[in-house]
Order: C-alpha cells, then sequence, then structure tokens
C-alpha cells in the first residue's frame, strides 16, 4: 500500500466544501491522479481515524490560460469527496 501522505495531498478549503459539510457531512481533499477510490478511503481513515461512507472522485482538468502573448496550461489533478458516518467529523476543518 502507498503512503497515505502521499495519497492525499492536501484538504480543499471552498465556500461550496463548506455546504457539503454542512449538509451532507462530506469532506473535500485533493488527492493523487493515480489513487482509486479504496486507497483514499484507507488513507483518510489512517490519517484522520473516522469512518468513511462514501468516496466520490472527480479528475479536474488543467486549464488553458494565457498572459499576455504567452500561453500556458494548467495542470490536471484529481478530486475527491469523501462522506463520513453520522456523528463524525474532522478537525481539521472545524478549526476554520
Amino acid at each position: 500500500m502507498k503512503e497515505p501522505r502521499s495519497i492525499i495531498k492536501r484538504a480543499l478549503i471552498t465556500e461550496k466544501g463548506a455546504k457539503l459539510r454542512e449538509e451532507h457531512n462530506s469532506y473535500t481533499f485533493q488527492v493523487s491522479p493515480e489513487a482509486n477510490k479504496i486507497e483514499i478511503r484507507e488513507a483518510i481513515h489512517a490519517i484522520f481515524k473516522v469512518d468513511v461512507e462514501e468516496v466520490r472522485t472527480i479528475n479536474v482538468e488543467g486549464k488553458f490560460k494565457r498572459m499576455g502573448r504567452t500561453a500556458g496550461r494548467r495542470s490536471a489533478w484529481k478530486k475527491a469527496i469523501v462522506t463520513l458516518k453520522q456523528g463524525q467529523t474532522i478537525d481539521l476543518f472545524d478549526q476554520i
């Protein structure tokens, strides 16, 4: 198994994520593009010591951007929306 910290890159703090936390007890993370749902579930359990009910993943395509005459592309990345079992929270998000 991969190292849990190499699977979970960072927590995503957004307004949409805050709404998901309040209404559905779901948390969003940027994860490794090679990680699958089972690895993400196990990594969240290992890092935060919570029980995961559901994992949904989204591949976010990189955007085409311009700066004057210079054109480039942002990197593509993977997002995971993790739903926890009823009554459990991740303290990292509660401090914000």
